[in-house]
């Protein structure tokens, strides 16, 4: 377990630094392009093009199948060192092919996102489109390096690279906001030149992520050549598990377009895209610290024992992962709810704007917990290379998403589309957790339950009370006319100072209740700090 330790620390410290300077790149971001409005959110839809193509190389197909692939193949001679040559070439190839054919197709891509976009807004996406597409390649590039590593329990790079994203993009929007000023919020306002500042240096941001990692390579013993003998490698088993994993991701993907053409008809003055892009920023903040942190770490484990036939250890990674991941996600959930109004005017440009993101953040974080058990039973079943099953209840989840998003775009007001789609991610999220943990135990016979469950029931009783000193202590500062929401900065303060207060009194009746995940967690936390 100490290796676990170690691998998580540095992937949680990476992945802290990494999401800070990932706030600050947000905050210059709004400051260049505003938090509400089209332009804003014919940006955000033009960016998120490469980032739900990366969202099923990443998530999808290279945890689902390279990883187990990749424990399984170093049993060989060479350590595995030419089947992850010949998965390089082939995965590269991939990219390339499919980034060409994403770029020409830029216009449709939007037209198919935004359909309710008006036609000078739909024109400003596309020109967006053209200069994102292509970080499709560097996206797949480092998700597939970064896959790599982790199955050789090279942990830390992969985590470590985004911060050079968030430099570059840093620099490229401040030297946009020193040309053109901002926020430039009105369609017409965009030239040529003001697309390609923008547009060019998130790209960019992306291209220097991918020469990051690349240079740990030899570190890690990746002594990569091209190899385009793909034959003998598996290319028939790898290509049935990536069918499942491709038609969930797929899954998945049309929901989004369903999810995201429902908010490009609300547009304008009203949450839309963009605010439900840094909503979900801030929900993917302790699930990517904790969760991504301590998760890869147990996964490679988990692969490990299932490939040898060890049930019981898996059965014992899977209750041991969920508690010391609850521990952590329930307080998150706690101290983002507390501070949604705050937390939200990080990423906006006034108090009004922030109370409505507030309501899209309240409602994602219905499902942190929830997300964060999936994660775990999910990769359990990557683990036994079984894709298909993740395929049926990705579906059932998808479907849901669906119907709740029309529902939402046809009975609520415009004001709240975009909270009622993100209240309906969520309980999606938590009907998919009832699918995924029945057919797991079905399989296993046994998930733990009755380790992690009372556990997770103990942690919320905690977190009930150091929600609302949280809370009381943003009532007290004046509410949403208080000082925590009177500027951006102040609101990054202001939910520091409510985390802060919460974390005392839920640490506090842990203690008092003497649970064991306490240790386990404090031991977490300090070797971010002396590094032991």
């Amino acid at each position: 377990m100490s290796s676990i330790g170690r691998a998580s620390t540095l992937i949680a410290a990476g992945t802290i630094v990494s999401r800070l300077t990932g706030f600050v790149r947000s905050v210059v971001l709004v400051a260049a392009i505003g938090s509400v409005g089209r332009a804003a959110d014919a940006f955000a839809v033009a960016n998120q093009l490469p980032n739900n193509i990366y969202a099923i190389i990443s998530t999808g197909l290279l945890t689902a199948v390279v990883v187990p692939q990749i424990v399984q193949a170093a049993v060989h001679p060479d350590g595995g060192r030419a089947f992850i040559s010949k998965l390089f070439t082939l995965g590269t190839v991939a990219l390339v092919v499919t980034t060409a054919l994403a770029t020409a197709a830029a216009p449709w891509l939007v037209q198919l996102y935004a359909a309710s976009f008006s036609p000078d807004q739909l024109a400003l996406a596309t020109a967006f489109a053209y200069w994102c597409i292509p970080q499709l390649l560097f996206y797949g590039l480092y998700a597939l390096l970064g896959e790599i590593l982790n199955a050789r329990k090279v942990y830390g790079p992969f985590t470590w690279a985004p911060i050079a994203n968030n430099v570059v993009s840093i620099i490229g929007f401040g030297v946009f906001i020193a040309l053109f000023g901002g926020p430039v919020t009105t369609v017409q306002a965009w030239t040529p030149t003001m697309i390609a500042t923008l547009a060019g240096t998130a790209t960019f941001g992306i291209v220097a992520q991918a020469i990051v990692l690349m240079l740990f390579w030899v570190r890690a013993g990746l002594h990569l050549k091209p190899d385009f003998a793909w034959r003998g490698i598996g290319l028939r088993n790898i290509g049935r598990l990536a069918g499942w994993t491709f038609l969930m991701i797929m899954a998945g993907q049309i929901a989004g377009v369903v999810q995201s053409r429902v908010m490009s008809a609300v547009s304008g003055d009203n949450p839309a895209n963009t605010v439900a892009a840094n909503a979900m920023l801030l929900f993917m903040l302790p699930y990517s610290v904790f969760v991504f942190s301590i998760g890869t770490a147990y996964f490679t484990q988990l692969s490990e024992h299932a490939a040898a036939g060890r049930h019981g250890e898996v059965r014992r990674d899977i209750a041991r992962s969920i508690r010391i991941l609850g521990l952590f996600i329930v307080l998150s959930t706690a101290v983002l709810a507390a501070a949604a109004v705050p937390a939200s005017r990080i990423f906006t440009t006034s108090s009004t704007y922030a109370t409505d993101a507030a309501w899209v953040l309240l409602a994602f974080l219905v499902s942190l917990l929830p997300q964060t058990v999936l994660f775990v039973i999910g990769r359990t079943f990557y683990a036994y290379n079984d894709t298909r099953t993740p395929f049926l209840f990705t579906l059932v989840q998808a479907t849901v998403v669906i119907i709740t998003a029309l529902l939402a775009g046809q009975h609520l007001p415009a004001q709240f589309v975009t909270a009622g789609i993100a209240l309906g991610q969520s309980i999606a999220c938590i009907i998919q957790l009832a699918v995924a943990a029945w057919l797991l135990r079905r399989r296993l016979g046994t998930i733990g339950a009755r380790s992690w469950m009372p556990a997770l029931g103990v942690f919320i009783v905690a977190a009930i009370p150091a929600g609302l000193a949280g809370w009381l202590v943003y009532v007290l500062s004046g509410g949403a006319e208080g000082w925590m929401v009177s500027g951006q900065f102040l609101g990054a303060v202001g939910t520091g100072v409510i985390g802060l207060v919460a974390l005392a009194v839920y640490t506090g009746i842990l203690a008092l209740l003497r649970v064991p995940e306490l240790t386990t967690a404090w031991n977490t936390v300090s070797r971010l700090f002396t590094r032991r």
